[in-house]
């Protein structure tokens, strides 16, 4: 959190809600444990979760989030958040922020996925009908262009992870992704964020795909970091059958999984321990994986 963030509690909470949704006044107000690094969720009740942006760039996706989240959804094969009431900058909190209906489920915590075969299956065909979806005047996505666009940005993360990881290795398995070639279809729907911490497992299955900040039209390549963000190695080629994409859109997916994990480490090793434990793991994946095959 940066030092603009405002501070936000169980007590702003409540005043917000009792001011804004006088129905909902007196449930229990509860922190949900998070690493989300955009948002703040506080359970409400039983039924609902009250999320507030932690920046004004993350207020402004919530708000692409609420118009075509309800567009996207009867076409997805699992729940995604649904809005049920929307408040205004009030109580020194200065963003709109929202409540939504409650989904049952926790992040999956990666080397402990009970069903990583159904997970994966689950995870092909959630891809699948996102990018199936009309896209007509859908937004771009901000992850949705080349990975040469990012190449300034990843080698300096590079460069400040010297000593941390292997670099030599990272900045191979870069330039292998940088070397495929693009893609030249038209730009389908993607979530262009499915980590752990955007995903719910209730009962070892999918139970719902959650913070759709990143959507938009873009490159569906970059749905695969989901590959190595989550999937253990052993179930990894039956996602990719399942999709299936070509080698240089496999190749592209693991290289957009670098790149964020390489930012992210360098970002958040000294600022959020879960955040800098995944890109950790990210990492490793993606140089084991490009060592067995490149």
């Amino acid at each position: 959190m940066s030092s603009g963030t405002p501070r936000v509690d169980a007590a702003l909470v409540r005043r917000l809600i009792a001011a804004q949704f006088p129905q909902w006044a007196g449930l229990p107000v509860e922190a949900v444990d998070s690493a989300g690094t955009s948002n703040v969720m506080y359970r409400l009740g039983e039924d609902l979760v009250v999320r507030l942006p932690r920046e004004s760039g993350s207020a402004d996706e919530v708000a692409k989030e609420d118009v075509w989240l309800p567009r996207l959804a009867p076409s997805l094969p699992v729940p995604v958040p649904v809005r049920l009431g929307e408040g205004t900058p009030a109580e020194g909190y200065p963003w709109r922020w929202a409540v939504y209906r409650w989904i049952e489920g926790e992040n999956p915590v990666v080397g402990r996925i009970a069903e990583p075969g159904a997970l994966a299956t689950a995870l092909a065909e959630f891809v699948l009908a996102l990018r199936g979806v009309d896209p007509a005047g859908g937004p771009p996505s901000y992850r949705g262009g080349s990975l040469k666009d990012r190449d300034a940005e990843t080698r300096d993360a590079l460069a400040d992870l010297r000593g941390v990881i292997d670099t030599a290795a990272a900045a191979a398995a870069w330039e292998t992704a940088l070397r495929a070639p693009e893609r030249s279809g038209p730009p389908v729907w993607i979530h262009a964020d499915l980590q752990p911490g955007n995903l719910l497992l209730h009962r070892g299955r999918l139970s719902a795909v959650i913070d759709f900040e990143c959507l938009g039209l873009g490159d569906p390549a970059v749905d695969l970091i989901v590959a190595w963000y989550v999937l253990p190695a052993e179930v990894r080629d039956a996602f990719r059958a399942a999709l299936p994409p070509d080698d240089a859109a496999w190749a592209r997916g693991r290289g957009w999984a670098l790149s964020i994990a390489l930012m992210e480490l360098s970002y958040y090793r000294d600022r959020n321990r879960r955040m800098a434990t995944v890109a950790h793991h990210v990492i490793a994946e993606v140089l084991a994986d490009a060592a067995r095959t490149d």
